[in-house]
């Protein structure tokens, strides 16, 4: 199969199985309970976490329907339910390469030694030398499940990463890389205003392609469907606006999460066209960098910015963050999803339509401290690696951050 993309919770699960059915042989498949236990233990784990049964169970049946996880009855009689992982099967795994990838999954990038000694009871390697070569040899595969990262200050030996979906972002070799100067300005060079009439003019002549091309771009983006469930979650009924819209399949997404989603957008067509698709919702046109509070409510009780940022010059990023953090509520989340890179990108045809518009790469750095700039708290950042044929070949930034409750 291709390689799957796996959010962290997915990571952990999977992990957690591939190491007990090892270990615990006995008492495998894992019980709802046991896996709960055994994802959250807090030794051999990084970083220790608290997934509830809720989660869990509904991680597994998305696993399971993805083909990555089997759920099968205790036994005679039972109705409990147990959970067996398929993952090993589905990338061909041999046992060398199993056990290397279950401590990967499960404590995050480490050196080759670390790894000889973590996998003991997993699989026996002679030395250092055996590991390394069962990492190149993952790092190898045509679809490949491993990479050595770039050797950091202070560190010995490199360390390796699985490939299987994000990894603590500080580890990872686009955080760490150090990103040439670029001129992100340039896309106002004749003002804010003109940029952003060649962006509407752009966004309106491609409505309607845009919908058919990239409405359906969920389906194949698992970490972006967590994030985006937990916002629709942790907004606890509240409202919830999407800027940035487009033609509305994220705020879809949300309102069937459970959101109360408003979506904004810049283009009047591509707010006639969400408002066709999906008349159940509200749709306005507007710039998010105007934004107004909701109008029932102190604030927003979540904005998301799901690469709403993209035609922004680098300058402009403090303000619009800013713009935004205002109409949150006590308490009010922010969301955002940027690409990263030291380039600015001109488009001239985009679907056989004539457009002129440019796409800003961001640097991480100046995203997050935008955010911190604004007076938000960041809860978590994430970059991950670009999706083979479904999106951009570029890295992305995922970065959740919270207004500080008033006491």
């Amino acid at each position: 199969m291709d390689r799957p993309v796996l959010a962290p919770v997915e990571q952990r699960v999977l992990g957690a199985l591939l190491e007990k059915e090892v270990t615990v042989p006995g008492s495998y498949p894992l019980s709802l309970n046991a896996l709960r236990t055994a994802c959250n233990q807090s030794t051999s784990r990084d970083p220790v976490t608290d997934y509830a049964d809720t989660e869990l169970e509904r991680v597994a049946r998305d696993l399971k329907e993805r083909g990555l996880l089997r759920i099968v009855w205790a036994g005679k009689g039972s109705r409990a339910l147990k959970f067996h992982q398929l993952l090993a099967d589905a990338l061909g795994l041999a046992d060398d390469e199993r056990a290397l990838l279950t401590v990967l999954l499960l404590r995050g990038p480490q050196s080759a030694g670390e790894l000889k000694t973590r996998t003991e009871r997993l699989f026996s390697f002679a030395d250092r030398e055996q590991v390394q070569a069962c990492l190149q040899r993952l790092a190898e595969r045509a679809d490949p499940l491993a990479a050595q990262l770039e050797r950091q200050a202070g560190q010995h030996d490199p360390r390796w990463a699985h490939l299987l979906g994000p990894v603590p972002a500080a580890a990872t070799p686009q955080a760490t890389a150090q990103l040439p100067a670029v001129d992100r300005d340039t896309v106002i060079a004749e003002g804010p205003a003109a940029r952003d009439d060649r962006v509407r003019a752009t966004y309106g002549l491609v409505a309607d392609a845009y919908a058919e091309n990239y409405g359906e771009e969920l389906i194949h983006k698992p970490f972006d469907r967590w994030l985006l469930e937990r916002v629709a979650e942790e907004s606890g009924g509240g409202p919830v606006a999407d800027v940035g819209c487009g033609p509305g399949h994220l705020a879809a997404f949300l309102a069937d999460a459970g959101a109360d989603v408003t979506g904004v957008d810049l283009a009047p067509e591509m707010v006639a066209r969400a408002r066709a698709d999906y008349p159940d919702l509200t749709f306005e046109v507007g710039d998010y960098t105007r934004l107004l509070r909701p109008p029932r409510a102190p604030g927003w009780a979540a904005i998301i910015a799901w690469y709403s940022l993209v035609h922004l010059a680098g300058s402009e990023l403090p303000g619009a963050v800013a713009a935004l953090a205002r109409t949150l509520d006590s308490g009010g989340q922010l969301a955002l999803a940027v690409h990263l890179g030291d380039e600015v990108r001109h488009l001239t045809d985009w679907w056989g339509h004539e457009v002129d518009v440019s796409f800003v790469l961001h640097d991480p750095q100046a995203v997050r401290d935008a955010v911190s700039a604004a007076g938000l708290v960041i809860d978590e950042w994430y970059i991950r690696g670009p999706l083979a044929d479904v999106e951009s070949e570029v890295p992305r930034l995922y970065v959740l951050a919270h207004k500080e409750s008033r006491s």
